[in-house]
């Protein structure tokens, strides 16, 4: 998987647009972020899943999924090496994300 791949990903879903966060690209839906890349360096993307959904992708794809070091990761950040990803595992990580923003979205929620 590189970077452009994920980019690809990332923004082939609904209402997706790329910006930017802290100087890294960042994938938002309807101004709020569900996915980054380049962090902590440019081999790593990141998707906002739920601790659930994290702890799912991490028990079975360790090699690829990753919770991110502190309280963003203990909330369900994941990170994704690139590198040993394929487009299947980043395509469904990334659609989780974005769904789980979406719905919060719909719902009213407050997102940080």
């Amino acid at each position: 998987m590189s970077v452009d791949e994920f980019r690809e990903i990332a923004l082939s879903l609904p209402e997706a647009i790329e910006a930017a966060h802290v100087g890294h690209p960042d994938f938002r839906v309807r101004g709020k972020i569900f996915a980054t890349l380049g962090f902590p360096d440019q081999t790593w993307g990141m998707a906002k899943l739920t601790p659930d959904q994290q702890q799912e992708m991490v028990a079975r794809d360790p090699d690829i999924f990753q919770p991110v070091k502190g309280g963003w990761g203990r909330r369900g950040a994941t990170n994704i090496l690139l590198p040993r990803a394929n487009s299947a595992a980043v395509r469904n990580a990334l659609t989780i994300a974005w769904r789980n923003v979406a719905k919060a979205i719909a719902r009213g929620w407050q997102l940080r």
